[in-house]
């Protein structure tokens, strides 16, 4: 499922937000690797993208970051969720834990540029 990626860059305080475009809001936040955290709605599907200090935690530039074209995939079933980070096509940051949060099985692609 492809969703559209609505994302802000702060510079001075070094955070990434992205946001899923038809979502307002969310009502759970979950670490799912160190620094990375998903902001899931009243439905258990992922909603937003948060990541303070994410030059360090990316290990990436803060001039990459400023990029418009990032793409999330979160992949999920019963078990993993697989969280993946592509600026200007490149990965920038992929990781894979346990599925605890109750997200239901699903295939996101979460684009700035749909």
């Amino acid at each position: 499922m492809e969703k559209r990626l609505i994302s802000s860059y702060d510079e001075e305080n070094d955070t990434f937000v992205g946001k899923i475009g038809d979502e307002n809001g969310y009502v759970a936040d979950y670490g799912i690797s160190k620094g990375i955290y998903l902001g899931i709605n009243d439905s258990n599907l992922p909603a937003a993208v948060l990541i303070p200090n994410a030059s360090k935690v990316l290990n990436t530039s803060k001039s990459v970051l400023e990029s418009s074209d990032v793409r999330i995939g979160i992949d999920c079933d019963n078990s993993c969720l697989t969280f993946r980070m592509c600026i200007e096509g490149l990965l920038v940051f992929s990781t894979k834990c346990k599925n605890n949060f109750g997200i239901p099985d699903l295939n996101y692609l979460i684009d700035c540029n749909l």
